[in-house]
């Protein structure tokens, strides 16, 4: 079984003027009271990646390490716009093979694809260890001088030497330690004549002092100088192709919000694909998207029934206590647990089908040979607006052709498909604001507003029928069904008040879109 701990450290090296790095006196630096030797470790790791980089490109790191308190296979992946620099998650699987455990082999899988993962560099240090105690004897942090051996395991001869050698310090917070004590330390590390390292991590240092060189970079999702329309375009898609590739180890792992946000980046692709049908041939672009389509719909089937499950909650929790009759809450958990059983391994299979990795490598394909119509080198400015202009179009139409449509279910569908309209403006608007600035951020946020109130009303269509499912299940079992027909009740007069609130909306929302310049 493999575990997962957010690692936060800082590594310093000696300055210029210094000679070898060493270890300052830390004791009563902010909240350290006692610093304790705890002797000497003997570390051995072999780092793995694929010949050409890819997890090293990605800031990845898999090794075996040897030595230690916690040796064993070792995964460190970066964390999504952490709150604290520094930050790692790092998965531990034990050392009960030698092989790269399979668990840990799926969690880049959606960087390595086919590609093996070979023996790439090992690594040697020599540990000298200082734990940092608080005055009560909690731990804060692990300061550590490492004497660091690397030796290159490619059978290949690059510019350089085969192994390199240096000295660092690293300070690794314990768990549950405040970050704030690194930026406490740093002044006296930097006294003694340390200096925050240039590389983030052993292996990157490795790599470029034994010849292997820097790992090659994914193409940014930045713009070139210049940029036209197309660059645009495709800036926006590689940023969403590296949010799905970089979020899939945390959807695997059940990380908060992964899928979600791996589900709109699939949408974010889709809309853009036909958004921008005047920069991208459809003719390439189409079945892409029904790719797109297919993994939305497999990473939404958890995410409905979570937000449908939080949601029933909240209403039931809004009741008074008189109206809640019988085993209400034991039945909501029942069917919520359900639609998680085996969903972790059905996802994974998912993530792991030959269909999934296909897409990837499509979409990589289509982003290093892009599918380029004439509108591609038009001035972005006009061709971003023509398309946030037209999906805004799309969506008066159906927003008037719900209005107009008489209460129930037809309503309720075409409400629906406002609804994704309006996603679909929404993010043209942010594809097209590097290029138009404020007034596409402006116009983003005024179709989020639309989205959201149609998004709310789409929840209370699917919380009915879902209200009907459960109390089915209860009136079988012998249960009473009365709180969920309060609940359902509760869910209709709701979605007759975002329907009342609709055309008040809309007509803000109009007169905004219409003052902001466009172009």
């Amino acid at each position: 079984m493999a575990d997962t701990v957010r690692e936060i450290e800082r590594k310093y090296e000696a300055g210029k003027d210094t000679g070898a790095a060493r270890l300052p006196d830390l004791s009563g630096a902010a909240a350290v009271a006692t610093v304790t030797d705890e002797g000497v470790r003997e570390l051995d790791a072999v780092y793995y990646d694929t010949a050409d980089l890819r997890l090293a490109a990605a800031g990845i790191t898999l090794r075996r390490r040897t030595g230690g308190p916690d040796e064993g296979w070792h995964l460190k992946l970066p964390v999504a716009a952490p709150a604290v620099p520094g930050a790692r998650d790092e998965i531990r699987a034990p050392l009960t093979v030698s092989a790269i455990p399979r668990s840990l082999m799926a969690l880049v899988r959606s960087r390595t694809r086919d590609v093996p993962l070979v023996p790439l560099m090992r690594i040697a240090s020599r540990r000298e260890v200082r734990q940092l105690l608080a005055a009560d004897g909690t731990p804060l942090a692990e300061a550590s001088t490492d004497t660091v051996t690397a030796t290159r395991l490619t059978g290949d001869e690059p510019d350089g030497k085969a192994t390199a050698h240096w000295t660092e310090i690293e300070i690794e917070l314990a768990e549950g330690a405040d970050p704030a004590l690194l930026d406490a330390l740093d002044p006296l590390l930097r006294a003694a004549g340390l200096r925050p390292s240039k590389a983030p991590s052993k292996l990157a240092r490795a790599l470029r002092e034994t010849g292997l060189g820097k790992p090659p970079r994914r193409p940014a999702a930045g713009l070139p100088a210049k940029a036209r329309a197309g660059d645009h375009v495709l800036a926006f898609l590689r940023g969403q192709v590296e949010a799905v590739v970089a979020l899939d180890p945390g959807a695997r792992l059940g990380t908060e919000d992964a899928v979600h946000q791996m589900r709109v980046a699939t949408r974010r692709l889709r809309g853009s694909f036909r958004s921008h049908a005047k920069v991208l041939d459809r003719r390439v672009t189409d079945p892409l998207a029904e790719e797109l389509k297919w993994l939305a719909a497999e990473l939404g089937v958890d995410r409905d029934r979570e937000v449908l499950a939080e949601r029933l909650r909240e209403r039931l929790d809004e009741l008074p206590r008189a109206l809640v009759r019988g085993p209400v809450r034991a039945r909501l958990r029942g069917w919520s647990a359900a639609g998680r059983r085996g969903s972790r391994k059905r996802l994974s299979g998912v993530l792991d089908s030959a269909r999934y990795l296909t897409l990837l490598d499509r979409l990589d394909a289509l982003l290093a040979d892009p599918p380029l119509r004439d509108a591609a080198a038009g001035p972005p400015r006009a061709v971003l607006a023509k398309a946030m202009l037209r999906d805004y179009g799309r969506l008066a139409g159906r927003v008037e052709h719900a209005l107009a449509t008489a209460p129930g279910h037809d309503r309720d569908t075409a409400l629906h498909d406002a609804r994704k309209a309006a996603k679909r403006a929404r993010y043209a608007a942010e594809a097209a604001t590097p290029a138009l600035g404020k007034g596409a951020k402006r116009f983003a946020l005024q179709m989020k507003s639309v989205q959201s109130l149609l998004g709310d009303h789409q929840d209370s269509v699917m919380a009915r029928g879902a209200l009907r499912a459960i109390a089915a299940e209860a009136e079988g079992a012998g249960e009473p069904t009365f709180t969920f027909g309060v609940l359902y009740g509760r869910e209709e007069r709701r979605a007759e008040q975002d329907e009342r609130e609709l055309p008040g909306l809309w007509e803000r929302v109009t007169d905004r879109v219409s003052a902001l310049p466009p172009r």
